[in-house]
């Protein structure tokens, strides 16, 4: 059955075509496994909660008529204002608007927030652009320009927020400066969500072509129930594509955690036990209360653009497992900086077991992309990465400077991880505190940074080692949980270049004694000097009998590193074991992206100067097996892969490191 939706009706119909409803949530009351709701173009001020969940062969499908318009914000517009002085403006909010949930009311916080931020909920917004929050009424009339802020000029728009208990309003101060905000665009959040259904298990929905925006989301740490303004609230079988998601406070889509009431936020609550820790006992509770491939994730998020929200564009921690994130434009997330903490990236995934992460365009993030744990058959393949590492000057100085960020991290993960067909073109690339990863024909135009370190606690004096889980092959069940060896790592036939490293990071090599970074400006492999070949690490074995035997380090020592085929340019360098490289030492490779046309375009000089000669076709059986897990870096399915595909989907002809099967010097990507 169709319903329809529209705002330009005098009153709501019964969802027909000629009487459609005037609200998303009438449909939403009514649709069931095999329905349509669709909605026509215009704004829809409301909370989407749908009440009835789809079948796999029969989804419940929400369709925007016109892809982008129609809109479902979680704001309302404000116009009531009265000026204070100068360009200081003033509202009054009745408490009624917001309900049980007074986004002005509510501080941002949970595990891993930077508690020294105080921010709330809540925001103000210029002409669809979010202003700042500050603490005082005098910080609006007299605001100073953040110096972590990825745009400096419009951080003077400020606004404070207070409470008037006699009158049970909340009253908004902002400084518009040369706007008059009675003739602008001024909205406030005053919803948590924007499609998000109340239960759980309401799965098989597809949200499609709809611009969501403006919601007061909380904070997501993987410890905590996750939301964000579209969500399947720990369901299976979404598909959310060809939608515009922006201007969420924290997160915009979440594939994340449900709520565990004794287990939510508990290091935030309670402190005796390890933020560490309590995370673990989420994912053993979770198991134990039905987390399975059966009930949960296999989501697909396709064709969207996610930008300017505060913490993640899509963030997740066990929902989101077995799910496809293709095709999205993922930009300008964190770029405000007025929230900071360890949860914060355009995307940021916990457990993205058996996860493919491909042909997304990620850039001008605070990090690109973050796979925290249990990065377990996660495949990051054929995406473009570029701007994720404190792009402008102003972020440069020691007080700008909250996060350097980079392309890719993979922390404290067992894989095994597989990063194939990426442009990597950020100054920083790659931080890897982590195993079982195979890097495989990638262009990496930045540094690989936190090798060998950033995987314990961070205890003052007592070693604090971080145990993490590992799963069975393409499973949710946990198959045991070990420390971080380092090593594992697989680097075959990958393009490296130096990065063009700006003042500011010579000055961070200075800080390289940090347990969490190294600050690494060396492009290339080099990173992994020392690092045991197979045959040396077999050696440490050999002779063995296992009980009774002298004393050895032999089962905590570094796992080895394979390496094979890549190219070095303009000064990157190979590491000290490395075999089959080719450093190219006379020519200067160029890299420019530019936009023409709608496009990103990228320019380059590489195919000049490459060629083939020292590579192998790479498969599944030459990347062999994850330590840890024992499994092999293999489809989803179990099958084999043949690395034989490009960048753009096209058949090898020929072996070329990194990954075009042929270079123009000019890529339409």
């Amino acid at each position: 059955m169709q319903y329809y939706v529209s705002t330009d009706v005098e009153r709501t119909g019964n969802g027909t075509k000629e009487q459609p409803f005037a609200t998303i949530q009438e449909a939403a009351q009514v649709a069931k496994a095999g329905d349509e709701v669709i909605v026509a173009p215009g704004i829809y001020r409301e909370a989407v909660n749908p009440r009835f969940a789809g079948k796999e062969d029969a989804r419940i499908v929400y369709r925007s008529m016109e892809k982008g318009k129609a809109v479902i914000t979680g704001a309302e517009p404000v116009t009531a204002w009265e000026k204070v002085e100068g360009n200081v403006w003033k509202c009054v909010v009745p408490n009624a608007l917001f309900g049980s949930y007074n986004p002005f009311t509510t501080l941002v916080s949970g595990d891993w927030f930077i508690a020294s931020f105080i921010a709330h909920t809540g925001e103000v917004y210029l002409n669809d652009k979010a202003m700042y929050e500050v603490t005082s009424l005098e910080q609006v009339k007299q605001p100073v320009a953040s110096k972590s802020s990825w745009e400096p000029d419009f951080s003077v728009y400020t606004w404070f927020a207070e409470q008037d208990e006699e009158a049970d309003a909340t009253l908004i101060y902002a400084n518009f400066h040369e706007f008059d905000p009675r003739k602008e665009n001024v909205e406030i959040n005053v919803r948590r969500n924007c499609f998000y259904p109340e239960e759980e298990g309401i799965g098989y929905i597809t949200l499609s072509g709809f611009s969501v925006t403006k919601a007061a989301t909380q904070w997501a740490p993987p410890t905590a129930y996750q939301e964000g303004m579209i969500g399947p609230h720990w369901s299976k079988g979404w598909i959310i594509e060809d939608c515009e998601v922006s201007h969420s406070k924290c997160s915009g889509i979440s594939l994340g955690k449900y709520l565990q009431p004794q287990n939510d936020n508990k290091w935030l609550k309670w402190k005796y036990k390890d933020g560490t820790q309590t995370e673990r006992d989420c994912i053993c509770q979770a198991q134990r209360e039905g987390w399975s491939k059966e009930r949960t994730g296999s989501h697909v998020i396709r064709r969207c653009n996610i930008h300017d929200c505060g913490q993640t564009g899509i963030v997740g921690h066990l929902g989101g497992v077995f799910s496809v994130i293709e095709d999205n434009h993922i930009h300008h997330i964190n770029n405000r900086q007025n929230l900071a903490g360890a949860e914060i990236g355009g995307i940021k995934m916990h457990a993205a077991i058996d996860v493919t992460i491909r042909r997304n365009h990620f850039h001008h993030c605070t990090r690109g992309l973050w796979l925290d744990w249990q990065a377990q058959g996660t495949r990051v393949s054929c995406n473009l990465f570029h701007d994720n590492t404190l792009p402008f000057p102003h972020l440069l100085s020691e007080e700008g400077m909250t996060g350097i960020g980079e392309d890719i991290f993979i922390e404290v993960s067992h894989g095994p991880t597989l990063i194939d067909h990426n442009l990597l073109l950020s100054k920083r690339s790659l931080k890897l505190p982590t195993q079982g990863v195979a890097v495989v024909h990638n262009l990496i135009g930045g540094a690989l940074t936190c090798v060998g370190r950033g995987v314990d606690n961070g205890a003052k004096t007592l070693i604090s080692p971080r145990y993490t889980p590992y799963h069975l092959p393409h499973r949710t069940e946990i198959a045991g949980f070990m420390t971080i060896l380092h090593g594992d790592m697989r680097f075959y036939n990958n393009v490296f270049i130096q990065p063009q490293m700006e003042p500011f990071f010579k000055q961070v090599e200075e800080r390289s004694t940090s347990e969490w970074d190294d600050f690494n400006t060396v492009g290339g492999t080099k990173p992994y000097d020392g690092y045991r070949t197979e045959e040396e690490w077999k050696q440490e074995f050999e002779g063995y009998c296992g009980m009774g035997s002298e004393p050895s380090d032999r089962y905590y020592i570094s796992l080895p590193v394979w390496t094979g085929g890549n190219y070095y340019f303009n000064g990157a360098k190979p590491c000290d074991k490395e075999k089959d490289f080719i450093e190219d030492k006379e020519h200067t490779i160029v890299l420019e992206l530019k936009e023409e046309d709608g496009k990103t375009v990228l320019h380059t000089n590489l195919g000049q100067f490459i060629s083939s000669g020292n590579q192998k076709m790479i498969t599944t059986e030459v990347l062999g097996i994850a330590f840890e897990p024992e499994q092999r870096f293999e489809n989803p399915d179990g099958t084999d892969i043949i690395f034989d595909e490009d960048y753009f989907g096209t058949k090898k002809t020929d072996v070329l490191p990194g990954p075009f099967a042929n270079i123009a010097d000019k890529l339409v990507l």
